[in-house]
C-alpha cells in the first residue's frame, strides 16, 4: 500500500473514533480535509495584502510610525504589512486565531500560517526578508500557556520564506494587561516600552526584519516592538509586519 493511501486509511479509522470538525462551522470533516471544510476555506475572507505594497493594514501601521518620527524630524521607510484574512466579530472565522491562542490548536495555526507563507513567498514585497521575529510573550504567560502563538506562526513563515527565525531577539520586559476590551489609547499605553532587544542579540545584523503576531487590531503591540527594534537598528533596516488576521476597519 502506498504511503498516501496508508495515511488516508489511518485518518479514516481515526475519524470514526474521534470525529474531526471544521474549525469555522463545526461540520464533520472528510478524510481529505484538514482543520477546515472546503466550503469555509473557499469563503475565507482573504485580504490579499501580500501582493499590495500599500493596503489598509500597512497604512494603519505606518500612520503610527510616521506620527512619532515626523514629530521629531526622523526618517522612516514605508513598512509592508500583510495578513491572511479579515477578523470580523460574530463570524466563525474568529475561531481560527482564538483556537490557536486559547485552546492550544497548534496544528490549525500551522496550517493557516502555511497558507499565508505561500502567499508571501510569491510576492516580491517579502522576498528579501532575512529575519523573522515573533512578538514575545512575558515569560510568566508563556510558562502558563506552554507556547507563544506568534512563534507558532513565525516558525512556519521562516521555513517557507527560507530565512532565520529569531524568537529570542525581543524580550517583553513587563507583563501587560489583556487588551481585548481596551480603547485604542489604552492599548497604546499598555504596551509602550514593554519590549526591548536582548543585549545578546544586539550585535546581529539584518536587512529586512519581519515582525509576526496572531492578530492586527490597532497595531499598538507590533508598533511597540518596532520601536524597540529601532533603538538598535537604523533606517537602513526594513521592518515589515505579518499576522494571521487583521481586524477590518
Amino acid at each position: 500500500m502506498e504511503l498516501h493511501s496508508l495515511r488516508t486509511a489511518l485518518c479514516a479509522v481515526a475519524d470514526i473514533a474521534l470525529p474531526r470538525r471544521c474549525i469555522v462551522c463545526s461540520t464533520l470533516l472528510s478524510v481529505q480535509e484538514r482543520h477546515v471544510c472546503v466550503h469555509c476555506l473557499a469563503d475565507l475572507p482573504r485580504t490579499h495584502f501580500s501582493t499590495q505594497p500599500r493596503n489598509q493594514m500597512a497604512d494603519r501601521f505606518n500612520a503610527l510610525v510616521s506620527r512619532d518620527l515626523l514629530d521629531t524630524g526622523g526618517y522612516y521607510e514605508y513598512s509592508c504589512a500583510t495578513a491572511l484574512f479579515f477578523y470580523r466579530s460574530g463570524t466563525g472565522y474568529t475561531k481560527i486565531t482564538q483556537s490557536l491562542k486559547y485552546h492550544s490548536n497548534i496544528g490549525a495555526g500551522r496550517y493557516f500560517a502555511n497558507i499565508l507563507a505561500r502567499e508571501m513567498a510569491s510576492s516580491g514585497n517579502f522576498s528579501d526578508v532575512d529575519a523573522v521575529v515573533p512578538v514575545p510573550l512575558h515569560w510568566t504567560r508563556k510558562w502558563s500557556r506552554g507556547y507563544n502563538q506568534a512563534e507558532v506562526i513565525a516558525k512556519v513563515l521562516a521555513r517557507v520564506l527560507g530565512c532565520d527565525l529569531h524568537p529570542d531577539l525581543l524580550e517583553r520586559v513587563r507583563r501587560t494587561r489583556t487588551q481585548t476590551r481596551m480603547s485604542v489609547q489604552d492599548k497604546a499605553s499598555n504596551v509602550r516600552g514593554a519590549f526591548v532587544v536582548r543585549p545578546s542579540s544586539a550585535r546581529l545584523r539584518f536587512g529586512h526584519v519581519l515582525l509576526v503576531d496572531d492578530v492586527f487590531t490597532t497595531g499598538a503591540t507590533l508598533y511597540s516592538c518596532y520601536l524597540a527594534l529601532r533603538q538598535t537598528y537604523g533606517p537602513e533596516v526594513r521592518i515589515s509586519v505579518a499576522t494571521l488576521a487583521c481586524v477590518a476597519m
